[in-house]
């Protein structure tokens, strides 16, 4: 929420649907580890989402999918910590979910009694609807996930933005229904076309939270790594850099290497 005093003293899936209806902007961010979570929530932030593009940022793999439960419970419970007020969102990695209901549900309530988040995000519609529904039986809140989907890159075999096409766009746009009706909260739209995200944030109640996705969505979300210029290797369109920490840091390290050689540190107010 815009100031500090406004916000509730805990964001839960209820606080983000009023914030739909009144028509206020939903802000989202990644977090992996409890310094940035705790540094996110006390800034404001709305939700936290604990993403499985861990895998890319904190593990250097070229896609979502090495990334196991227990490393996403790992990261989740490091979150959890430092987080007060914010939502925070796990995401279930792959192969916690896809094809067998049974299997989602284990994995959702290990996510859920091991990091203490509030909510899981699952990629995907129709073919996932089982798992969802089953998770939901268990009274956990499930986000969805469409359009880019990452855990699906090597059946579409590139990052481009999905929907253009007349048929996949009608998908999206009955999946992101079907996501609602079965219980979802709120359903992420990743790399769309910000015409079809609108159409589908209209035709919604509950929130959706958009990333390469437009403005005429409820919300939005980046990766932190990505919107404080930590990672510079990655630069689509809808990446706004509002830091430059790359630099930063960099620069921090070579003067502390300087004046490491020169004998400078430490000087003899830093010693005992």
């Amino acid at each position: 929420m815009s100031a500090a005093n406004e916000r509730p003293k805990k964001v839960t899936t209820h606080v983000l649907s009023e914030m739909k209806m009144k028509g206020e902007k939903i802000s989202m961010l990644t977090a992996y580890d409890y310094s940035l979570a705790n540094i996110v929530d006390q800034a404001g932030i709305d939700v936290v989402l604990v993403g499985d593009s861990a895998s890319n940022v904190m593990a250097g793999w070229e896609t979502t999918l090495p990334i196991t439960l227990d490393q996403m419970i790992y990261h989740g419970a490091s979150v959890v910590r430092g987080v007060k007020t914010a939502l925070v969102v796990v995401d279930m990695p792959f192969g916690s979910y896809q094809g067998n209901s049974r299997e989602a549900l284990q994995s959702a309530i290990r996510i859920m009694k091991e990091t203490a988040a509030d909510a899981v995000k699952l990629e995907g519609g129709v073919e996932i609807i089982e798992s969802v529904k089953r998770i939901l039986s268990a009274g956990i809140p499930v986000m969805g996930h469409l359009g880019l989907t990452p855990q699906s890159i090597h059946k579409f075999g590139t990052y481009t933005v999905r929907a253009r096409q007349e048929e996949e766009a009608k998908k999206l746009v009955e999946d992101a229904h079907l996501l609602e009706e079965t219980g979802c909260f709120g359903v992420v739209l990743e790399k769309i076309p910000a015409k079809l995200a609108g159409k589908v944030a209209s035709g919604l109640k509950i929130p959706v939270i958009g990333i390469g996705a437009g403005n005429q969505v409820d919300g939005q979300v980046l990766v932190l790594h990505d919107m404080l210029g930590i990672n510079q290797a990655f630069s689509p369109r809808f990446l706004r850099r509002y830091h430059n920490l790359f630099a930063e840091i960099s620069g921090a390290v070579g003067s502390y290497i300087e004046d490491v050689k020169s004998g400078d540190f430490p000087n003899e107010r830093e010693q005992y």
